[in-house]
Protein backbone atom coordinates (compact mmCIF):
# COMPACT_ATOMS: atom_id res chain seq x y z
CA UNK A 1 0.00 0.00 0.00
CA UNK A 2 2.55 2.52 1.10
CA UNK A 3 5.89 3.16 -0.44
CA UNK A 4 7.48 6.32 0.94
CA UNK A 5 10.00 4.45 3.06
CA UNK A 6 11.44 2.58 0.11
CA UNK A 7 13.94 5.37 -0.48
CA UNK A 8 14.83 5.55 3.21
CA UNK A 9 17.57 3.29 4.65
CA UNK A 10 16.72 1.46 7.87
CA UNK A 11 19.56 3.39 9.52
CA UNK A 12 18.12 6.74 8.40
CA UNK A 13 20.11 9.63 9.74
CA UNK A 14 23.33 7.59 10.05
CA UNK A 15 26.23 7.69 7.61
CA UNK A 16 27.75 4.46 6.36
CA UNK A 17 30.82 3.84 4.25
CA UNK A 18 30.45 2.14 0.87
CA UNK A 19 32.48 -1.04 0.40
CA UNK A 20 33.92 -2.03 -2.98
CA UNK A 21 32.17 -4.85 -4.83
CA UNK A 22 33.78 -8.30 -4.62
CA UNK A 23 31.23 -10.05 -6.86
CA UNK A 24 32.26 -12.57 -9.51
CA UNK A 25 32.79 -10.48 -12.70
CA UNK A 26 31.26 -13.08 -15.02
CA UNK A 27 28.16 -13.54 -12.90
CA UNK A 28 27.86 -9.77 -12.50
CA UNK A 29 28.09 -9.29 -16.26
CA UNK A 30 25.33 -11.85 -16.84
CA UNK A 31 23.16 -10.18 -14.20
CA UNK A 32 23.71 -6.74 -15.73
CA UNK A 33 22.88 -8.10 -19.19
CA UNK A 34 19.55 -9.47 -17.96
CA UNK A 35 18.72 -6.18 -16.24
CA UNK A 36 19.67 -4.22 -19.38
CA UNK A 37 17.38 -6.49 -21.43
CA UNK A 38 14.53 -5.68 -19.00
CA UNK A 39 14.45 -9.30 -17.87
CA UNK A 40 13.22 -10.75 -14.57
CA UNK A 41 15.39 -12.02 -11.75
CA UNK A 42 13.94 -15.05 -9.96
CA UNK A 43 14.83 -16.45 -6.50
CA UNK A 44 16.98 -19.27 -7.92
CA UNK A 45 19.01 -16.86 -10.09
CA UNK A 46 22.35 -15.43 -9.03
CA UNK A 47 22.16 -11.80 -7.91
CA UNK A 48 24.65 -9.38 -6.35
CA UNK A 49 24.41 -9.13 -2.59
CA UNK A 50 23.70 -5.40 -2.75
CA UNK A 51 20.68 -6.08 -5.02
CA UNK A 52 19.42 -8.72 -2.57
CA UNK A 53 19.84 -6.42 0.44
CA UNK A 54 18.13 -3.53 -1.33
CA UNK A 55 15.15 -5.72 -2.18
CA UNK A 56 14.88 -7.12 1.35
CA UNK A 57 14.91 -3.61 2.79
CA UNK A 58 12.38 -2.27 0.29
CA UNK A 59 9.97 -5.21 0.33
CA UNK A 60 10.07 -5.59 4.11
CA UNK A 61 9.49 -1.85 4.60
CA UNK A 62 6.56 -2.16 2.21
CA UNK A 63 5.18 -5.11 4.18
CA UNK A 64 5.64 -3.27 7.49
CA UNK A 65 3.76 -0.30 6.05
CA UNK A 66 0.84 -2.51 5.09
CA UNK A 67 0.64 -4.04 8.56
CA UNK A 68 1.09 -0.83 10.52
CA UNK A 69 -1.25 0.88 8.04
CA UNK A 70 -4.11 -1.26 9.33
CA UNK A 71 -4.04 0.58 12.66
CA UNK A 72 -5.21 4.15 11.84
CA UNK A 73 -8.28 2.80 10.02
CA UNK A 74 -8.87 -0.29 12.12
CA UNK A 75 -9.74 1.78 15.17
CA UNK A 76 -12.67 3.28 13.21
CA UNK A 77 -14.34 -0.04 12.34
CA UNK A 78 -16.51 0.00 15.47
CA UNK A 79 -17.31 3.69 14.96
CA UNK A 80 -18.15 3.67 11.24
CA UNK A 81 -21.32 5.71 10.58
CA UNK A 82 -23.31 2.87 8.96
CA UNK A 83 -23.32 -0.89 8.44
CA UNK A 84 -22.28 -0.32 4.82
CA UNK A 85 -19.26 1.75 5.82
CA UNK A 86 -18.34 -0.79 8.50
CA UNK A 87 -18.39 -3.66 6.00
CA UNK A 88 -16.31 -1.71 3.48
CA UNK A 89 -13.73 -0.73 6.09
CA UNK A 90 -13.47 -4.29 7.43
CA UNK A 91 -12.82 -5.53 3.88
CA UNK A 92 -10.20 -2.85 3.31
CA UNK A 93 -8.30 -3.50 6.54
CA UNK A 94 -8.40 -7.22 5.78
CA UNK A 95 -6.90 -6.49 2.35
CA UNK A 96 -4.02 -4.60 3.93
CA UNK A 97 -3.22 -7.55 6.15
CA UNK A 98 -3.19 -9.76 3.07
CA UNK A 99 -0.88 -7.37 1.26
CA UNK A 100 1.57 -7.58 4.14
CA UNK A 101 1.54 -11.38 3.93
CA UNK A 102 2.15 -11.36 0.14
CA UNK A 103 5.10 -9.05 0.64
CA UNK A 104 6.66 -10.89 3.58
CA UNK A 105 6.44 -14.05 1.46
CA UNK A 106 8.16 -12.30 -1.45
CA UNK A 107 10.95 -11.08 0.85
CA UNK A 108 11.40 -14.59 2.28
CA UNK A 109 12.37 -15.83 -1.20
CA UNK A 110 15.50 -13.67 -0.79
CA UNK A 111 16.67 -15.68 2.21
CA UNK A 112 15.42 -13.48 5.04
CA UNK A 113 12.98 -15.04 7.48
CA UNK A 114 9.74 -13.41 8.53
CA UNK A 115 10.90 -13.53 12.15
CA UNK A 116 13.96 -11.48 11.20
CA UNK A 117 11.84 -8.89 9.42
CA UNK A 118 9.37 -8.62 12.29
CA UNK A 119 12.22 -8.31 14.79
CA UNK A 120 13.47 -5.33 12.77
CA UNK A 121 10.03 -3.74 12.85
CA UNK A 122 9.35 -4.37 16.53
CA UNK A 123 12.78 -3.15 17.61
CA UNK A 124 12.35 0.08 15.66
CA UNK A 125 15.33 -0.63 13.38
CA UNK A 126 13.22 -1.15 10.26
CA UNK A 127 11.21 1.71 8.80
CA UNK A 128 7.66 1.97 7.51
CA UNK A 129 5.70 4.78 5.87
CA UNK A 130 5.75 7.97 7.96
CA UNK A 131 2.09 8.68 7.10
CA UNK A 132 0.95 6.10 9.67
CA UNK A 133 2.50 7.99 12.54
CA UNK A 134 -0.32 10.54 12.51
CA UNK A 135 -3.70 10.17 14.26
CA UNK A 136 -7.05 9.66 12.54
CA UNK A 137 -9.14 12.22 14.39
CA UNK A 138 -12.52 11.67 12.74
CA UNK A 139 -14.37 9.74 10.06
CA UNK A 140 -13.27 12.14 7.31
CA UNK A 141 -9.67 11.09 7.97
CA UNK A 142 -10.60 7.54 6.95
CA UNK A 143 -11.98 8.81 3.65
CA UNK A 144 -8.96 11.01 3.01
CA UNK A 145 -6.65 8.07 3.68
CA UNK A 146 -8.53 6.16 1.00
CA UNK A 147 -8.47 9.04 -1.49
CA UNK A 148 -5.03 10.59 -0.95
CA UNK A 149 -2.89 8.00 0.84
CA UNK A 150 -4.07 5.06 -1.23
CA UNK A 151 -4.02 7.26 -4.32
CA UNK A 152 -0.36 8.05 -3.66
CA UNK A 153 0.28 4.36 -3.05
CA UNK A 154 -1.24 3.39 -6.40
CA UNK A 155 0.84 6.01 -8.20
CA UNK A 156 3.97 4.56 -6.61
CA UNK A 157 3.07 0.90 -6.89
CA UNK A 158 1.93 0.53 -10.49
CA UNK A 159 5.53 0.84 -11.73
CA UNK A 160 6.50 -1.88 -9.23
CA UNK A 161 4.44 -4.34 -11.28
CA UNK A 162 7.39 -4.12 -13.69
CA UNK A 163 10.04 -4.52 -10.98
CA UNK A 164 13.02 -6.62 -12.07
CA UNK A 165 12.50 -9.07 -9.19
CA UNK A 166 9.80 -11.52 -10.23
CA UNK A 167 8.09 -12.40 -6.90
CA UNK A 168 7.77 -8.73 -5.96
CA UNK A 169 6.40 -7.72 -9.35
CA UNK A 170 3.82 -10.51 -9.37
CA UNK A 171 2.65 -9.72 -5.84
CA UNK A 172 2.15 -6.09 -6.84
CA UNK A 173 -0.29 -6.96 -9.63
CA UNK A 174 -2.91 -8.14 -7.16
CA UNK A 175 -2.03 -5.48 -4.61
CA UNK A 176 -2.60 -2.69 -7.15
CA UNK A 177 -5.99 -4.10 -8.17
CA UNK A 178 -7.14 -4.06 -4.55
CA UNK A 179 -5.65 -0.63 -3.89
CA UNK A 180 -7.74 0.82 -6.72
CA UNK A 181 -10.83 -0.31 -4.79
CA UNK A 182 -9.48 1.33 -1.65
CA UNK A 183 -8.94 4.64 -3.41
CA UNK A 184 -12.40 4.64 -4.96
CA UNK A 185 -14.18 3.80 -1.70
CA UNK A 186 -12.36 6.61 0.09
CA UNK A 187 -13.25 9.14 -2.60
CA UNK A 188 -16.89 8.01 -2.67
CA UNK A 189 -17.15 8.31 1.12
CA UNK A 190 -15.89 11.89 0.90
CA UNK A 191 -18.32 12.72 -1.92
CA UNK A 192 -21.18 11.64 0.32
CA UNK A 193 -19.89 13.80 3.17
CA UNK A 194 -19.47 16.80 0.86
CA UNK A 195 -23.16 16.48 -0.06
CA UNK A 196 -24.11 16.54 3.63
CA UNK A 197 -24.10 19.24 6.26
CA UNK A 198 -21.80 22.22 6.55
CA UNK A 199 -20.15 20.53 9.53
CA UNK A 200 -19.42 17.43 7.43
CA UNK A 201 -17.92 19.52 4.63
CA UNK A 202 -15.75 21.36 7.14
CA UNK A 203 -14.62 18.00 8.55
CA UNK A 204 -13.50 16.84 5.10
CA UNK A 205 -11.64 20.09 4.41
CA UNK A 206 -9.89 19.90 7.78
CA UNK A 207 -8.76 16.32 7.10
CA UNK A 208 -7.40 17.33 3.68
CA UNK A 209 -5.57 20.27 5.24
CA UNK A 210 -3.87 18.02 7.78
CA UNK A 211 -2.93 15.13 5.47
CA UNK A 212 -2.13 16.75 2.10
CA UNK A 213 1.51 17.62 2.74
CA UNK A 214 2.15 14.35 4.56
CA UNK A 215 0.88 12.48 1.48
CA UNK A 216 3.29 14.39 -0.77
CA UNK A 217 6.15 13.33 1.51
CA UNK A 218 5.13 9.68 1.03
CA UNK A 219 6.99 9.62 -2.29
CA UNK A 220 10.25 10.01 -0.44
CA UNK A 221 12.86 12.76 -0.32
CA UNK A 222 13.75 14.84 -3.39
CA UNK A 223 15.80 12.98 -5.99
CA UNK A 224 18.88 15.05 -5.10
CA UNK A 225 18.63 13.81 -1.49
CA UNK A 226 17.78 10.19 -2.29
CA UNK A 227 21.06 8.36 -2.99
CA UNK A 228 19.42 4.92 -3.16
CA UNK A 229 17.02 5.90 -5.94
CA UNK A 230 19.58 6.02 -8.76
CA UNK A 231 20.86 2.51 -8.06
CA UNK A 232 17.33 1.20 -7.61
CA UNK A 233 16.39 2.55 -11.02
CA UNK A 234 19.58 1.15 -12.57
CA UNK A 235 18.57 -2.30 -11.30
CA UNK A 236 14.98 -1.97 -12.45
CA UNK A 237 13.62 -2.09 -8.90
CA UNK A 238 12.29 1.45 -9.23
CA UNK A 239 11.03 2.70 -12.57
CA UNK A 240 10.16 6.34 -11.87
CA UNK A 241 11.94 8.80 -9.59
CA UNK A 242 10.46 10.25 -6.39
CA UNK A 243 9.99 13.73 -7.82
CA UNK A 244 8.38 12.45 -11.03
CA UNK A 245 5.92 10.31 -9.05
CA UNK A 246 5.08 13.22 -6.76
CA UNK A 247 4.40 15.44 -9.78
CA UNK A 248 2.18 12.82 -11.42
CA UNK A 249 0.19 12.46 -8.20
CA UNK A 250 -0.36 16.21 -7.87
CA UNK A 251 -1.42 16.58 -11.50
CA UNK A 252 -3.91 13.72 -11.10
CA UNK A 253 -5.29 14.89 -7.75
CA UNK A 254 -6.00 18.57 -8.51
CA UNK A 255 -8.98 17.84 -10.82
CA UNK A 256 -10.30 15.26 -8.35
CA UNK A 257 -10.25 17.90 -5.62
CA UNK A 258 -12.25 20.26 -7.83
CA UNK A 259 -14.94 17.64 -8.39
CA UNK A 260 -14.99 16.89 -4.68
CA UNK A 261 -15.26 20.56 -3.79
CA UNK A 262 -12.27 20.84 -1.46
CA UNK A 263 -9.32 23.21 -1.55
CA UNK A 264 -5.82 21.76 -1.49
CA UNK A 265 -3.87 23.64 1.23
CA UNK A 266 -1.08 25.03 -0.95
CA UNK A 267 -1.19 28.72 -1.93
CA UNK A 268 1.62 28.08 -4.45
CA UNK A 269 -0.33 25.37 -6.29
CA UNK A 270 -1.01 26.52 -9.86
CA UNK A 271 -0.89 25.24 -13.41
CA UNK A 272 2.34 25.97 -15.30
CA UNK A 273 1.52 26.22 -18.98
CA UNK A 274 5.15 26.05 -20.03
CA UNK A 275 5.89 22.88 -18.03
CA UNK A 276 2.41 21.41 -18.58
CA UNK A 277 2.43 20.50 -14.90
CA UNK A 278 1.30 22.03 -11.63
CA UNK A 279 3.79 24.03 -9.61
CA UNK A 280 3.56 23.47 -5.86
CA UNK A 281 5.03 24.71 -2.58
CA UNK A 282 7.79 23.45 -0.32
CA UNK A 283 7.34 20.24 1.70
CA UNK A 284 8.46 20.34 5.33
CA UNK A 285 11.26 17.78 5.07
CA UNK A 286 12.38 18.45 8.63
CA UNK A 287 9.04 17.11 9.87
CA UNK A 288 9.34 14.16 7.50
CA UNK A 289 12.78 13.11 8.76
CA UNK A 290 11.79 13.72 12.36
CA UNK A 291 8.88 11.31 11.92
CA UNK A 292 10.95 8.73 10.01
CA UNK A 293 13.48 8.75 12.84
CA UNK A 294 10.76 7.83 15.35
CA UNK A 295 9.64 11.17 16.73
CA UNK A 296 6.23 11.56 15.09
CA UNK A 297 2.96 11.98 17.02
CA UNK A 298 2.09 8.26 17.02
CA UNK A 299 5.40 6.43 16.39
CA UNK A 300 5.63 4.89 19.84
CA UNK A 301 1.90 4.12 19.97
CA UNK A 302 1.91 2.35 16.60
CA UNK A 303 4.96 0.23 17.44
CA UNK A 304 3.64 -0.66 20.89
CA UNK A 305 0.33 -1.77 19.38
CA UNK A 306 2.05 -3.98 16.81
CA UNK A 307 4.35 -5.56 19.41
CA UNK A 308 1.41 -6.25 21.73
CA UNK A 309 -0.62 -7.82 18.91
CA UNK A 310 2.33 -10.02 17.96
CA UNK A 311 2.91 -11.15 21.54
CA UNK A 312 -0.80 -11.73 22.18
CA UNK A 313 -0.94 -13.93 19.08
CA UNK A 314 1.95 -16.18 20.11
CA UNK A 315 -0.43 -18.91 21.31
CA UNK A 316 -2.03 -19.09 17.85
CA UNK A 317 1.35 -19.59 16.17
CA UNK A 318 2.32 -22.17 18.77
CA UNK A 319 -0.95 -24.06 18.25
CA UNK A 320 -0.54 -24.02 14.47
CA UNK A 321 3.00 -25.40 14.73
CA UNK A 322 1.89 -28.08 17.20
CA UNK A 323 -0.93 -29.11 14.87
CA UNK A 324 1.47 -29.29 11.91
CA UNK A 325 3.90 -31.48 13.87
CA UNK A 326 1.04 -33.76 14.91
CA UNK A 327 -0.11 -34.14 11.30
CA UNK A 328 3.45 -34.90 10.16
CA UNK A 329 3.89 -37.54 12.86
CA UNK A 330 0.56 -39.15 11.89
CA UNK A 331 1.57 -39.20 8.24
CA UNK A 332 4.91 -40.81 9.11
CA UNK A 333 3.21 -43.56 11.14
CA UNK A 334 0.77 -44.29 8.31
CA UNK A 335 3.62 -44.44 5.81
CA UNK A 336 5.61 -46.86 8.01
Amino acid sequence: MYTQSFSVPDNAGQKSARTPSTENPELMAAFDARIDADGRIEPQDWMPEAYRKTLVRQISQHAHSEIVGMLPEGNWISRAPSLKRKAILIAKVQDEGGHGLYLYSAAETLGTSRDQMLEGLHSGKAKYSSIFNYPTLNWADVGVIGWLVDGAAIMNQIPLCRCSYGPYARAMVRVCKEESFHQRQGYEALLVMMQGTEAQRAMVQDAVNRLWWKCLAMFGPPDADSPNSAQGMRWGIKRISNDELRQKFIDATVPQAKVLGVTLPDPDLKWNEERQHHDYGQIDWQEFWNTVEGNGPCNKERLATRVKAHNDGQWVRDAALAYTRKQQQRAQKEAA
